[in-house]
């Protein structure tokens, strides 16, 4: 949640002035206000769950600004007293995280001076929230904004609005522009390296055409979600939950009796545009493994796992992972004795994991075409690849991970889906 502070000393701008003549005018579609009122250390209005219900109706229509120090009957500035701005601003982040399914976490709060008619200039707390990805649930069911408050949503609304966000269709989630975010946080380096020597077309047109930006309902010109996910330094600014969370254990279990979950060998967040993510990931399982030595036909070293498939694995998790699930990250576990990697979401097109080996289908088509443009990696240790790019487009990738691992260790990978949120793949480690 992102909070700026506008000086009491600071000229009224514009945008302030604009916001005056809309608390005077009355609310609207875009606009909801209430003033807040104190029982001693509390707050005793507005209520967490009422402001909720608020913010969740914003988010699922076109988004909107609520005020709070602004009464309503009288469409002025009512003022919050500044040592109670830091609780105000407590509650409305637990109202959108705590409320609110899932979180809304993409808003702007900001303290502003605004003008009474009095003429004194008070504290107040505005709250931008724009319109989500996501259809978001709070204490009053499925709500949408009105012009003059909300309404719940009626199985169709809600069904036609899920299908539009992409929730229930999942192939072009990542062709869904992302309402926060401007074209310039594309990074120049990052999405000019998909050009050929030979393109000559401008920014606007070259995204576009690649699906890293499109128009909003607006009209705006905004990245989308594979635009963010592949072109910017950390996607994570947009899509919070777009990373790799990587953590090397002692032993063999997480959990008491075994304690060694508390104090792991190694632990990393890893971000960055996908293929980053990638690399830094096999990076992280080649440092953190172990390697056998063997005196048969001289001594030689043995690794635990093959970084081959180990990189087949990561592909196929950060490509073809459900981005539309909140909270949820691919997670790479490594024990003594096996490596577990988690992808949210389940296989494409309701398949069964029996089907993997000879599945050609993909949850975010225009991420994998950009990963299909990126180079391999080249400096991986035990990484051994024909592969010139990332993505390898002849569905190969599967039956690679479970041969080569399945000639190291002698036993099979498993697939296990896990409810239908999360894929599991479990690869046994050698002389485990």
């Amino acid at each position: 949640m992102n909070v700026c502070t506008v000086s009491p000393t600071a000229p009224l701008a514009d945008s302030t002035e604009s916001l005056l003549n809309n608390i005077r005018m009355g609310e609207s579609r875009i606009l909801n206000f209430t003033g807040a009122r104190f029982a001693g250390a509390s707050i005793e209005a507005p209520h967490c769950d009422w402001l909720a219900d608020a913010f969740a109706a914003f988010a699922n229509s076109r988004g909107g600004v609520f005020v709070l120090g602004a009464d309503k009957d009288s469409r002025d500035v009512a003022g919050i007293p500044i040592e109670r701005l830091d609780s105000v601003t407590e509650l409305v982040s637990e109202a959108c995280t705590d409320s609110v399914d899932p979180p809304i976490v993409d808003i702007v709060v900001e303290r502003l001076w605004l003008r009474a008619s009095t003429g004194d200039q008070l504290p107040v707390v505005r709250v931008e929230i724009p319109r989500s990805l996501f259809v978001h649930r709070s204490p009053g069911g499925y709500l949408y904004r009105t012009e003059n408050g909300q309404r719940a949503m009626s199985l169709e609304y809600l069904s036609r609005l899920a299908e539009q966000r992409s929730q229930a269709r999942v192939i072009r989630f990542d062709e869904q522009p992302m309402s926060n975010a401007t074209v310039d946080d594309v990074a120049l380096d990052l999405w000019r390296r998909f050009r050929t020597p030979r393109s000559d077309e401008d920014r606007g047109t070259f995204l576009r055409k690649l699906r890293m930006a499109r128009p909003d309902e607006s009209g705006t010109f905004r990245p989308t979600v594979a635009g963010v996910l592949m072109a910017s330094a950390d996607p994570r600014q947009w899509i919070p939950n777009a990373f790799v969370q990587a953590v090397a254990y002692r032993g063999t279990a997480i959990g008491i009796p075994d304690l060694n979950y508390l104090n792991p060998l190694d632990a990393a967040d890893i971000t960055g545009p996908l293929d980053v993510q990638v690399a830094e990931t096999c990076r992280f399982v080649a440092k953190n493994m172990n390697t056998a030595a063997f005196k048969d036909q001289g001594r030689r070293g043995q690794p635990q796992y093959d970084m081959t498939a180990v990189f087949e694995a990561v592909v196929n998790a950060v490509a073809h992972r459900d981005y539309a699930i909140h909270g949820s990250k691919v997670r790479l576990r490594l024990f003594e004795n096996r490596l577990e990697l988690y992808s949210p979401g389940s296989i494409p097109n309701s398949l069964g994991v029996e089907s993997l080996p000879h599945l050609q289908s993909t949850r975010n088509e225009f991420v994998t075409s950009l990963l299909a443009r990126c180079s391999a990696p080249g400096d991986i240790p035990g990484l051994i690849t024909d592969r010139r790019t990332m993505m390898d487009k002849r569905g190969e990738g599967v039956p690679l991970i479970l041969d080569n691992s399945r000639r190291l260790s002698g036993r099979e990978p498993e697939y296990r889906l896990i409810g239908d949120a999360e894929l599991l793949l479990t690869i046994h480690a050698a002389g485990a």
